[in-house]
């Protein structure tokens, strides 16, 4: 391939180069992953249905090239075709990269995925829980269990797909769960395209509730999540399990009556100022369906677009309205951060199976990226600029790294450009990430 000359010289690109890679970063994915061991965990609960006379690549090198892939950019098993070949996902994979065999296919990849079954799938969300506990070096006085769900685009006859009226299309739906302060991943679990039930909410967090109260039994809980999270049966659960919750309300005719008074203050003064206004109120409800009234918290805000009125539910007492809803409720936000993460950054949302048990284990796959990804920023990029990086952004200045491979008699010799413009951050990460353990 020509392109333009430079002097009179020709510009010639051919892929006709030696051990070379793309993706050097991933060395210090594989580091991360050996000193959680979530790959080996995962192993460890999994069933491995094939006859092992006829198997040249094991659970522990399936998954960890699934998932370094996924951590790569690259979300679909047919990249592993070309990937297989590549010298620093075989040494990620802890394979050598000139002698052994290259890594698997895309068909090996894609029989791997849809043969999980759901007893597989049960343990490795239990494995997911305790890699969430034991992320802990101490037990916390206090978290925020934050569930939210997102759309996933279906396409075709795909098992328990359905048609979302909000969405405007055919999709799952799945549920995310995460720790709101730190951000690290609790569970992802695959549902159909509808909006989940108090009794499915409840099934869900009796699990995790359960694994953390054993680990810590004395630890706070908040649960915290938007309107579709706000059912009776979540209450109930609530109160048995001693949790606090502050979660979305949707406004009816009765609570807005409730509201008028400030409703008209709030207006008034607008139109007198003409300067943003934001007010806060109070009272118990009772909806039909609950089994006891409620505290009731209401923010009216008057802005320059029109009034707006937002209404949470909570069943914390001594804390101050203003402070629950500007500081617990509003600080969910972060989460659309994670999910984003989670779906865009790592594309999980590429749940193109048949099989919904396939999708669901796809989800786990992207969900092992997640933990790795999260786990490097928090612990080996503190002093960098990366420190707060998105995901896309961490790939891009420390992943994508080209690189060249050799594999000699008693070393493995990896050398990088020396244009790269990080070094010196490269370094810090490096004795963060390593030095202490290698001479």
């Amino acid at each position: 391939m020509l392109f333009q000359e430079i002097f009179g010289k020709k510009v010639q690109v051919d892929f006709n180069g030696a051990q070379n890679s793309s993706d050097a970063g991933l060395l210090f994915l594989r580091e991360t992953a050996r000193k959680i061991g979530i790959i080996e965990r995962m192993v460890q609960v999994m069933h491995d249905h094939r006859n092992q006379s006829y198997v040249q690549h094991d659970l522990i090198h399936l998954i960890s090239q699934r998932v370094f892939q996924i951590a790569a950019g690259y979300e679909d098993a047919n990249d592993s075709n070309t990937l297989r070949f590549d010298p620093i996902l075989k040494i990620a994979c802890e394979t050598l990269p000139e002698s052994d065999q290259p890594l698997a296919s895309q068909p090996t990849i894609s029989r791997f995925e849809n043969a999980v079954s759901w007893r597989d799938l049960y343990k490795i969300a239990q494995v997911f829980l305790d890699i969430f506990v034991e992320s802990y070096e101490k037990p916390p006085h206090g978290i925020i269990l934050d569930l939210d769900d997102t759309e996933d685009p279906t396409h075709g006859s795909q098992q328990l797909t359905l048609f979302n009226g909000y969405f405007g299309g055919y999709c799952y739906q799945p549920i995310h769960i995460y720790e709101g302060h730190s951000g690290r991943l609790i569970t992802t679990i695959l549902r159909p395209g509808k909006r989940p039930s108090g009794k499915e909410i409840v099934s869900i967090l009796k699990r995790v509730v359960a694994k953390i109260r054993t680990a810590w039994p004395k630890v706070g809980i908040i649960v915290r999540g938007d309107s579709h999270y706000n059912a009776p049966e979540v209450h109930d659960f609530c109160k048995e399990q001693d949790l606090q919750f502050v979660l979305g309300m949707t406004s009816y005719p009765p609570m807005m009556k409730k509201i008028k008074v400030l409703t008209d203050i709030v207006r008034q003064e607008f139109e007198t100022t003409q300067k943003p206004v934001k007010r806060f109120t109070e009272f118990t409800y009772q909806a039909g369906t609950w089994a006891n009234s409620l505290r009731i918290i209401a923010k009216v805000e008057h802005t320059e677009k029109d009034i707006n009125t937002r209404f949470i539910v909570t069943n914390l007492k001594n804390t101050k309205r203003r402070m629950i809803y500007d500081d617990i409720y509003c600080a969910r936000g972060k989460m659309e951060l994670m999910i984003k993460e989670h779906k865009n950054h790592l594309a999980s949302d590429r749940t193109s199976c048949s099989s919904f048990k396939a999708n669901q284990f796809r989800v786990f796959l992207h969900s092992i990226a997640y933990v790795l990804m999260h786990a490097f920023r928090e612990k080996h990029l503190k002093n960098t600029p990366l420190a707060k990086a998105q995901f896309d952004s961490i790939r891009l200045k420390l992943i994508k790294i080209g690189a060249s491979v050799r594999q000699l008699a008693t070393k493995i010799k990896i050398q990088l450009p020396k244009s790269y413009p990080m070094q010196a951050d490269f370094h810090l990460i490096w004795n963060s990430c390593c030095a202490a353990g290698y001479p």
